[in-house]
């Protein structure tokens, strides 16, 4: 893996391929002290990266090739970006997605393959749809194009390093990208270190699911017991080899705590809270009017456990934007209680006249918010229990509200998330 690789798969999608914005970013220029752009591949044909790497694969395919089919497996991006390549080649593709794959994303697969794409669901992860996938491969002998452990593909997902270095005239002082397979941000960092060893580098992952982070640790790839699938687009549970062996042989390192980024060789491999992404999901969309899926804003929600340098130029790899409106209930929900926020209880209420009213005058602040209230009375017990979710108007009301709760002739425990328990009844 070159830079002129990445140079040769420029000239080869460009026809097809979008020259995305880099944006500033003025609020996030103003919380930083930096010049914070976003690398908008949102605005891409498929709305994510992902066609970059795949057109690449496709277009070197030979026609012996091409007359086999494709197969591939994604969580919907690199899915779409296959899917666009298949009807714009007219090459037969079949497509494996994992069941929680979004129905946007779907969608979005099957109107851009056509007639050209066949759509498959199997298992819970991207890993098991790439099993499927796979196996596939095997019994037909099509051609396999993977979402990120080919140099081919890697290749393509770097040359959105070549755009930024061309829209900024020269290389930024620090390039923060999200990380799930490893290959975009191996192809971002070939190109960037081809460049210049002054830039820094910042990959994110999901916390649930740092399969990257794993491997640096392991010194080699290894494959997570449990990912949390919610970042969908980056919830993968073993590092492909490709990115491991570039990133740690450009000397990537696992961050803990705040990361610093004053070292002038820094490759850093840190992680963000599905509830912080899920608020900088909400951020984004409030105040700059993007509609950012998940791992899209992997990079964005690690900005504030980042050392930024007033002054530098910073630049933000805003991924996807192939998020379901429907899910942005379950973002708000995470956000909130990420925030600290959102709180839930199980209360035993005595079965008698007045025990709620005695909760909402007792207990309750006075900007605190019942969100949901879920009670079943049993006649032949004493008390009954509820299930209370209650939103505060500050995250310093929680000590007060757990202080009244104590005083109150109400047995309330609070649900930790996290716990079985939590998961459970939430």
């Amino acid at each position: 893996m070159t830079v002129a690789d990445i140079r040769d798969a420029v000239g080869r999608i460009s026809e097809v391929v979008e020259r995305t914005p880099l944006q500033l970013c003025e609020r996030l220029s103003a919380q930083t002290g930096a010049n914070v752009y976003l690398k908008r591949e949102d605005l891409q044909r498929v709305r994510s990266y992902k066609i970059r790497g795949a057109y690449n694969v496709m277009a070197q395919l030979t026609e012996s090739e091409r007359a086999a089919g494709v197969v591939a497996a994604s969580a919907g991006n690199h899915a779409q970006g296959v899917a666009y390549a298949c009807r714009a080649m007219q090459i037969s593709g079949r497509i494996y997605v994992p069941t929680r794959t979004p129905k946007q994303k779907r969608d979005r697969i099957r109107w851009h393959g056509g007639d050209f794409v066949e759509l498959i669901a199997v298992g819970d992860t991207y890993d098991a749809a790439a099993a499927a996938a796979q196996a596939d491969v095997l019994q037909t002998g099509a051609t396999w194009i993977h979402a990120f452990d080919d140099p081919r593909t890697v290749a393509g997902q770097g040359t959105i390093a070549a755009e930024i270095v061309d829209q900024l005239g020269g290389s930024p002082d620090l390039l923060v990208a999200p990380v799930g397979g490893g290959g975009c941000l191996a192809g971002m960092s070939v190109y960037m270190r081809g460049l210049s060893d002054d830039v820094r580098i910042v990959g994110v992952e999901p916390s649930g699911a740092r399969s990257l982070a794993a491997a640096l640790e392991a010194g080699e790839p290894v494959t997570l017991d449990e990912i949390d699938p919610f970042v969908d687009g980056a919830a993968v549970a073993r590092i492909g080899g490709l990115g491991y062996r570039v990133m740690s042989g450009l000397g990537a390192q696992v961050g803990s705590g705040r990361v610093s980024t004053a070292a002038p060789t820094t490759t850093v491999i840190t992680h963000a809270d599905e509830g912080a992404v899920c608020s900088a999901m909400l951020e984004l969309y409030q105040n700059e009017g993007i509609i950012a899926e998940p791992a899209g804003a992997l990079a964005t929600a690690a900005l504030e456990d980042l050392d930024i340098e007033p002054g530098s130029t910073v630049v933000l790899l805003l991924s996807g934007g192939n998020n379901d409106v429907s899910r942005y209930g379950e973002v708000i929900e995470r956000s909130l209680v990420h925030r600290g926020l959102k709180h839930y209880f199980l209360v035993a209420f005595p079965q008698e006249p007045g025990a709620l009213r005695r909760f909402l005058d007792e207990v309750l602040g006075p900007d605190d918010d019942v969100t949901l209230f879920e009670y079943v009375k049993r006649n032949n017990r004493e008390t009954g229990e509820a299930l209370v979710g209650i939103e505060l108007g500050d995250q310093g009301d929680l000590d007060p509200l757990l202080d009244r709760m104590a005083h109150s002739r109400l047995d309330c425990e609070r649900l930790e998330p996290g716990s079985p328990a939590y998961r459970y009844l939430i």
